[in-house]
């Protein structure tokens, strides 16, 4: 499966993503009494962009899928079973035959952590058979980040126990001695660093902690997609930083990536953070400013430079979502409707995962392009 984004960056976002506003006059029936203004008004039509989206063949609403953001890999499945058996060193060659290609070393690894986090059986029989094994190391640090999220839960903070706050920091500080010892037996791996991003976002790490941190990341991998999106976390409002910050970071990032890379979506993620946050910007408006359409033109560059080199890469699939939901916003029809074909069927991922309803938010963008299409004369 894709897991573009450290697994607690997902995880804890969750309680943060339920307090970002949710565009209820956009996407919920009746939510407000005054009259939208004219482009909201547009978006609210239900006159024919269910029948357009059906007429162009895409995927119905109750079939959609919003556990994961593109279609599970079936090696990926295949090794989830035979871990769970207990053959961990089915487990220790899947993540070594990724070698020094530390994006698909860094997203093997969250899926050997997915299982661990439920049951780590058969990964501390691997950690008794090597201790000093850095996969296994690295594995062990990402599941306690993972337990340490279930721990917290998802709900805002005055729905959470302090027994749940206690085990969350309790935990939390043992993924972060857990990501030391992985350093200290990764060489030139960045994962561990990466993963220590979610600690830094879950223990509060100082700017000059992180700063230190993300030197680390780059001295191994100046490029590295996930630890890019990680550390944008960190520097928004919602987190540590700002969206000045953020912004900042997004564009140092997407001017030291080449074409291939998608380190362009920085500054559409560090944009969309920041309209998902603030109450008065009008998406409309925010959205078609010259700045992010010149944004979104490198990162549709980016997208065709990275697919050309490997269709496959599934790093691809996290920039098609919110391509889609930027070139919707900016009356950009065609451009959108080709990115929804291309993710359509699954909805995991920002910015569907933003809203109290993801499906709702992924049917009524991508139904209405559909329909602007068609009104167009398009297919």
């Amino acid at each position: 499966m894709a897991r573009l984004i450290p697994l607690l960056a997902i995880a804890l976002g969750v309680y943060f993503w339920l307090k970002a506003r949710k565009k209820t006059t956009e996407f919920v029936e009746g939510a407000s009494s005054a009259a939208p203004s004219a482009p909201r008004a547009r978006r609210n039509r239900k006159s024919g962009p269910a029948r357009a989206a059906a007429e162009l063949g895409l995927v119905p609403a109750d079939e959609l899928d919003t556990a994961h953001a593109a279609a599970p890999d079936p090696r990926d499945e295949e090794i989830r079973a035979t871990v769970r058996s207990g053959n961990w060193q089915a487990g220790a060659d899947f993540l070594a035959e990724a070698g020094r290609d530390w994006q698909e070393r860094y997203r093997r690894a969250g899926v050997l952590q997915d299982e661990a986090a439920a049951d780590d059986t058969w990964l501390l029989a691997w950690r008794a058979a090597r201790p000093e094994d850095a996969g296994a190391a690295f594995v062990h640090a990402g599941a306690l980040i993972s337990v340490a999220a279930v721990i917290r839960g998802a709900k805002q903070a005055k729905y959470t126990t302090q027994e749940q706050f206690a085990g969350f920091h309790r935990v939390m500080a043992q993924a972060r001695e857990a990501c030391h010892e992985a350093q200290e037996l990764a060489g030139d791996d960045p994962g561990p660093y990466i993963a220590e991003i979610s600690c830094a976002l879950g223990l509060g790490y100082g700017h000059d902690d992180f700063r230190a941190l993300w030197a680390e990341v780059e001295k191994r991998d100046a490029h590295h997609f996930a630890a890019h999106t990680s550390a944008l976390q960190y520097w928004c409002r919602k987190w540590r930083g700002s969206h000045e910050l953020a912004e900042h970071f997004a564009r140092e990032a997407a001017q030291k990536g080449s074409p291939g890379r998608l380190l362009s979506l920085l500054p559409l993620y560090a944009a969309f953070e920041q309209e998902s946050a603030e109450q008065d910007l009008d998406p409309d408006v925010f959205y078609k400013s010259p700045e992010l359409i010149a944004a979104v033109d490198a990162c549709l560059i980016d997208v065709a430079a990275a697919a050309a080199a490997d269709p496959e890469d599934r790093r691809i699939v996290r920039v098609r979502h919110l391509l889609a939901w930027l070139l919707y916003w900016q009356d950009r029809y065609d451009a959108a409707l080709e990115q929804y074909r291309a993710i359509d069927g699954y909805i995991d991922s920002a910015p569907w995962t933003y809203s109290g309803d993801p499906k709702a938010r992924y049917v009524r963008s991508r139904d209405f392009c559909a329909a602007q299409v068609l009104a167009a004369g398009g297919n």
